[in-house]
């Protein structure tokens, strides 16, 4: 075991941290605590169209989020920590940063003919690609025997645009990794690959080698997307030398992580999105209900991009989300921030990513599987062979299953601070209606004990209460509920108490006298209210719930009640009497 121990995770920051890439972060997370060591979190920005500093942020605070903090790169305060630094200063971990250190490298590899300057077009290079095609063979590029060193490093000093491409030997490469096993790579299926794309800036391969090197990075754990990526880094690795000491770059320990599917078996990814919105679009459009013009339109996308993403020249994310949004369509949850929007704990989150792909191999007191356990578990027990090989399916309605157990395993005002936490970035309006913009009131503390028994997810508690959300006259009756409970006798045996609407009115007047109007309160009522009149107690609470809530279902009563308020309470009684008695 290489002392010490030094993991990286290496996003790319094109958008927010897909699922996939925040298991392959934990891992590496966990793995450096098992072994005492040293996780690093690099940006990989080289991509200059597409990496933007609000995407290096996102990924930041998405790993923030899940309580995966980094050792070493880029230091940032969040949520009021400070995570990351460079004690041993290896940094800056911005690849965009580093161009100069790549730079050196490069010469260093030009110099020995390591390397060398490419100046085909993308004509010619398209040729190629066509006559290996018609010879039925795979393209790979290599130096051919008349290429010109002497003109092509003219050519190449005097400033004109190119690729440097590394110059690989006829042997095979071989690598080991400590989940697939030994793995042969034949020369014929690797390249002359590029080091360095014409607007000077570097590869990804080239850039990981050597700042993996260079930062003392000894296992690299990564998806198995990028097993075809690492013949090439390992021969680029037996190539270079380190130009502070002359010592030949290290291959580190490799470990290829098993993909996460679908249920489907589809590869999860972020056109996922764009998948589903198309689906939904194309549906709406053949069932005549819409059409491309009038979706675009109501989404504020220019039409044309509407009618290129329905035929599907593009998975644009932005687009599938405004056009999921104008079509009411519930897009699957791919990112980190989808989960955290979705209403996710960040610790069940992680509990589940944790099993696609490793087993903690022991059980619980009754012998099952242990699959519930947390980060500390995990980075105490964590380690490479108890990873499996095969693809991992993202079950979601385990996911769920997972999530519900742990908020009914808080207590009531645990879960309003949670909640209240998550509605602060995601829906202020419950914030703003429970009087919560503050801290938790006591209004938010009743709908909290009243939605945690039927939420899966944060982002569902706001349903067991939305009728304390809104305005006393924007509530809408369930016309059975009314026929059911307000229209006919309370009870056919005592007509002297009327109709469930006529009944309502005496209610009222008892709930304007009473003093306290909390949920213990108001069940106390309810209960000598109901002894009184010799009914039974849905005689009393169905009648309220349709006056209060427009239906005949909601949380127990007293919480339905001290939810909504004595004002509103009975304002909302008035308004319904008015109505129907």
């Amino acid at each position: 075991m290489p002392t010490p121990v030094i993991t990286r995770f290496a996003p790319s920051p094109t958008g927010h941290l897909h699922i996939g890439g925040a298991r392959t972060a934990l891992f590496c997370w966990a793995y450096a605590r098992r072994h005492d060591g040293r996780f690093l979190l690099r940006i990989e920005d080289t991509d200059q169209a597409r990496s933007s500093d609000e995407a290096a942020r996102g990924i930041l605070e998405d790993l923030a989020w899940l309580g995966i903090d980094w050792d070493e790169g880029p230091a940032v305060e969040i949520a009021g920590r400070t995570l990351g630094g460079d004690p041993r200063g290896v940094g800056p971990f911005f690849q965009a940063r580093r161009l100069e250190t790549y730079n050196a490298y490069l010469d260093w590899l030009i110099d020995r003919d390591l390397a060398y300057p490419a100046f085909d077009t993308p004509e010619e290079l398209g040729a190629m690609r066509a006559e290996a095609e018609r010879e039925k063979r795979t393209f790979r590029y290599a130096r051919s025997a008349s290429y010109d060193r002497g003109a092509a490093m003219a050519r190449y000093r005097a400033g004109e645009a190119c690729v440097v491409r590394l110059r690989l030997g006829d042997a095979d490469v071989r690598v080991r990794d400590d989940v697939l096993g030994d793995i042969a790579f034949e020369r014929e299926h690797i390249d002359d690959f590029v080091l360095r794309k014409a607007d000077g800036f570097p590869t990804y391969h080239f850039a990981v080698v050597i700042d993996d090197e260079l930062m003392g990075v000894t296992h690299i754990l990564r998806g198995q997307e990028h097993l075809n990526n690492t013949p090439r880094h390992v021969a680029l690795q037996q190539a270079l030398r380190r130009l502070d000491n002359g010592e030949p770059f290290r291959t580190p320990v490799y470990a290829h992580l098993p993909l996460i599917f679908n249920p489907d078996n589809s590869k999860m990814s972020k056109r996922d999105k764009a998948k589903a919105a198309r689906r939904a679009m194309k549906d709406a459009v053949a069932a005549g209900a819409q059409s491309a013009e009038s979706i675009a339109n109501a989404a504020g996308i220019d039409p044309a991009q509407a009618a290129a993403f329905l035929a599907g020249e593009t998975d644009a994310p932005s687009l599938a989300e405004a056009i999921a949004r104008v079509l009411g369509v519930s897009l699957p949850e791919i990112e980190v921030e989808d989960f955290r929007a979705g209403g996710y704990l960040p610790e069940v989150l992680v509990n589940y990513l944790a099993l696609l792909g490793w087993n903690p191999k022991a059980k619980n007191a009754d012998g099952t599987d242990l699959e519930k356990f947390d980060a500390a578990y995990l980075g105490e027990r964590f380690d490479l062979p108890a990873i499996g090989k095969t693809a991992s399916k993202f079950d979601r309605d385990k996911l769920r299953a997972f999530n519900f157990a742990a908020i009914q395993a808080m207590d009531d005002a645990q879960f309003a601070a949670v909640w209240r936490a998550w509605c602060a970035r995601y829906d202020r309006e419950v914030l703003a209606r429970l009087g919560a913009e503050d801290g938790v009131s006591d209004r938010m503390l009743i709908a909290a004990r009243a939605a945690k028994p039927r939420c899966n997810t944060l982002a569902e508690a706001r349903g067991p209460v939305a009728f304390a959300l809104i305005d006393n006259d924007a509530i809408v009756f369930d016309e059975k509920a009314v026929e059911k409970v307000l229209k006919k006798p309370t009870d056919a045996a005592k007509p002297e108490l009327g109709t469930g609407a006529g009944f309502l009115r005496v209610m009222r007047t008892e709930l304007d006298a009473l003093s306290a109007f909390t949920p213990e309160a108001i069940d106390a009522w309810a209960k000598s209210f109901a002894e009184s009149r010799g009914v039974g107690m849905g005689k009393v609470a169905q009648p309220l719930r349709v006056a209060i809530t427009g239906g005949t279902v909601s949380p127990g009563l007293g919480e339905t009640l001290a939810l909504v308020g004595k004002a509103s309470v009975l304002a909302r009684i008035d308004r319904c009497v008015a109505k129907f008695a």
